[in-house]
């Protein structure tokens, strides 16, 4: 579900802005030095729109130069994170170092922190997230893996393996947490 017209962009937008907090309700142009990790968001929106939409070469040429606008932000911020990947209401915890391989694919509602790497192993694939999705700081999400809707990946962990919806995965290598018995 790329942004394809106006419409998705403003949407995408929206949705951003209340994953990141939902008390803020529009977007405000103070909001960029507060909220830098927002700014780039909405810079990489755009590009995605543009790139989207180009069809000739000066559509083409003019996509490629906001998506650029956007990796230059990136870069400032630690960010390598490239169009099309995240669905809407990416949450982007803070600014810090967040890799993502370009064919990775994350749905709607995804938070993600710091120190993030969604990466690909010997050609083996690219890791595919389901919505509602929380990514803990220092996770390492590694190979064709797919992980369902509502999975919850805690701090530092190593994914190499697939797991079904609404669940929370931790360890080296990432494990299911169990759900611990109440106190007798």
């Amino acid at each position: 579900m790329p942004i394809s017209s106006r419409d998705d962009y403003r949407r995408y937008l929206a949705e951003d802005l209340r994953a990141y907090n939902p008390r803020l309700t529009s977007w405000r142009p103070w909001h960029a030095i507060k909220y830098p990790q927002l700014a780039w968001q909405r810079k990489l929106r755009l590009a995605e729109l543009m790139l989207n939409r180009a069809h000739g070469p000066v559509s083409r040429a003019v996509a490629l130069v906001f998506r650029q606008r956007a990796r230059s932000a990136g870069i400032k911020l630690g960010f390598s994170i490239p169009p099309n990947v995240f669905g809407p209401g990416l949450s982007i915890a803070h600014w810090g170092f967040i890799v993502v391989n370009d064919q990775a694919k994350v749905g709607a509602r995804c938070r993600v922190h710091p120190g993030t790497v969604l990466a690909t192993k010997d050609g083996s694939g690219v890791p595919t997230l389901g919505d509602d999705c929380y990514i803990g700081p220092g996770a390492k999400l590694i190979g064709g893996i797919v992980l369902g809707n509502k999975v919850t990946i805690g701090a530092n962990a190593v994914v190499t393996h697939s797991f079904p919806d609404g669940v929370t995965v931790m360890g080296v290598p990432a494990r299911i947490k169990e759900a611990e018995a109440p106190p007798a």
